[in-house]
């Protein structure tokens, strides 16, 4: 039930593997993978946001006329939100967005969106990925083979080739199998390992 056929370069199929259960077969949460992209994405705002308020502004120790007798509304500085270049009402502050997520519920969250990926069958599994120059005609041609639209290619790190060969592609992303993350599966279309990357990435989950 849980297989999946291994694919070479010419997206012919070379053998058929059993994928684990306890990943594959695991149930689809949606809220569960929503809360986890959700805290994925805050923790990566800045927070770095400021303006100034009149008490930043600097100036504005002098009241810059009399109050009475000039016809004109009184004022005491500069500074006032009033004033063109014053200060700032209730205006952003740095502030630290991060949310945190313990590591069990980003794990299931993980293996529910990997079950996703399996059941609507827009899991690719090829065997070798390793190329002989960093060349981006060359991951073109095998993303082409497979009519690849969008894909999140996962393999291991050594694999530097690859890596530079399809930075420049759109839509593609290559990570190492250790830094797949459930934002990532749930925004490209297709989830492509190697074999290599598979075997080690289910050792993550043992």
């Amino acid at each position: 039930m849980f297989k999946i056929e291994v694919k070479n370069r010419d997206n012919k199929q070379v053998k058929e593997i059993e994928l684990p259960k306890e990943v594959f077969g695991y149930p689809v949460n949606k809220h569960l993978i929503w809360e986890v992209v959700k805290a994925f994405l805050a923790n990566r705002r800045s927070g770095t946001a400021a303006t100034k308020s009149r008490g930043m502004l600097r100036g504005g120790g002098r009241k810059p006329w009399r109050q009475k007798g000039r016809g004109t509304a009184r004022a005491g500085t500069i500074t006032s939100p009033l004033w063109r270049h014053g200060g700032t009402v209730f205006g952003p502050q740095p502030r630290d967005y991060s949310v945190r997520i313990p590591k069990k519920v980003k794990k299931n969250a993980l293996k529910s969106a990997l079950s996703g990926k399996f059941r609507d069958k827009e899991i690719i599994l090829i065997d070798n990925l390793n190329i002989d120059e960093p060349k981006t005609k060359i991951a073109q041609k095998i993303i082409d083979t497979f009519a690849l639209s969008s894909a999140l290619i996962v393999d291991s790190r050594e694999n530097r080739n690859f890596y530079l060969a399809s930075r420049n592609l759109p839509n593609i992303k290559f990570v190492d199998y250790r830094e797949v993350n459930v934002y990532d599966v749930v925004k490209y279309k297709n989830l492509v390992f190697s074999e290599n990357g598979l075997e080690s990435m289910m050792e993550v989950f043992k």
